[in-house]
């Protein structure tokens, strides 16, 4: 008889009376079962990561568009408030954006006024776009 699922080969082993092959047995199951969720939370935090960096850089690249094309002082002052300091500190996280605020904002807060501020650069961008492709050609 071939024996294939774990509980099954627990099961045999537990008949037979060889509780030290058992022990070992359950030993290497519970080894192998911690590694796969040490390896299922690190891809996790992996992918969280990727996402918060190229949030931060589309984020500092809307702002130095803004500046580039329509100056930061143009932006109500919670958003450029926001906008100052992310580009001061590209790499920290939403919710220390958020406490180097003066009152603190939530890091709820912090993303929604970098997505207004990122709204803000797609709308000029696209309407920029659609100026440029309805000059006349020489």
């Amino acid at each position: 008889a071939y024996l294939k699922e774990g509980q099954e080969i627990v099961d045999f082993l537990n008949i037979i009376g060889a509780h030290g092959a058992l022990m070992q047995l359950e030993n290497i199951r519970i080894l192998k079962d911690m590694r796969n969720q040490v390896n299922r939370i690190v891809n996790c935090e992996t992918a969280n990561l990727g996402k918060t960096v190229n949030a931060s850089c589309r984020q500092v690249e809307n702002i130095y568009f803004i500046k580039e094309h329509m100056g930061l002082e143009s932006l109500p002052r919670g958003l450029f408030e926001i906008a100052r300091l992310r580009l001061e500190n590209p790499d920290v996280s939403l919710l220390e954006l958020g406490k180097m605020l003066s009152p603190p904002l939530s890091k709820s807060g912090v993303n929604h006024r970098l997505r207004k501020i990122d709204k803000i650069a797609e709308d000029y961008m696209a309407r920029t776009d659609e100026w440029k492709r309805s000059e006349p050609l020489d």
